[in-house]
């Protein structure tokens, strides 16, 4: 039976990447890429070739039964995300259920995400992490959904766009201003930051800058 690779791939620094995973885009015979265009950029560093097919969010479920068939023609194919690990917050669900249904091998490749990336430099205490990605965009069920969270014992990460993090800090505060957090911006980019504190004391640094670019995760701390 042929094989789908799920390659991890780096969030950031291109060199954060494993051998194993180098290998894996070397051998195989396809790489699906969540944007070739952006998948060039790696494998242009990494000085692999190869046959690309596309497979986004939003043609996932179309494009899966075509990965199905070159498996079934005996090609061996690696998908791969925009950046991190395929399917944490990013496409791939899809196309596993549909080659898991067609009982060909589906294997992990391990490697770098924000979640992990970010927990590590926390210095949060407790054992359990729930990740939550983005949040649902409308007002209301956003607020709803933060309420569950900040409710919790645990701590919780979620991910947002420089678009809409001072929106969210503030909806934060607003439910618990003393509420400890650790924002992280561009891990692993050249402008890499870590912001903490309470989430008033965030929510300040973030709305005093006059422009905010960058990828953001956020761990909350759980209720103590």
């Amino acid at each position: 039976m042929s094989t789908l690779y799920m390659v991890a791939t780096p969030i950031g620094n291109l060199e954060d990447i494993t051998y194993r995973a180098v290998e894996v885009l070397k051998n195989v015979d396809i790489i699906a890429c969540e944007d070739t265009r952006q998948s060039m950029k790696l494998l242009n560093h990494y000085g692999i070739k190869k046959h690309l097919i596309s497979v986004r969010a939003r043609n996932e479920k179309n494009s899966a039964p075509g990965v199905v068939k070159l498996l079934d023609e005996g090609k061996d194919i690696a998908y791969i995300s925009d950046a991190g690990t395929p399917v944490l917050s990013d496409p791939g669900s899809i196309l596993i259920q549909a080659v898991r249904k067609s009982e060909h091998n589906i294997t992990p490749i391990p490697g770098p995400n924000a979640f992990g990336a970010l927990v590590s430099v926390s210095g949060f205490v407790g054992k359990t992490v729930t990740f939550e990605g983005f949040l649902p965009q409308k007002s209301g069920k956003r607020k709803k959904r933060l309420d569950e969270l900040l409710s919790r014992e645990e701590s919780f990460i979620i991910y947002e766009s420089p678009y809409r993090i001072v929106k969210l800090l503030g909806e934060l505060a607003e439910i618990n201003s003393e509420r400890h957090l650790l924002l992280g911006r561009e891990i692993t980019k050249n402008f890499e930051e870590f912001i903490q504190g309470t989430s008033a004391e965030v929510l300040e640094n973030m709305s005093t800058r006059t422009t905010i670019k960058g990828e953001f995760a956020i761990l909350v701390a759980g209720k103590e």
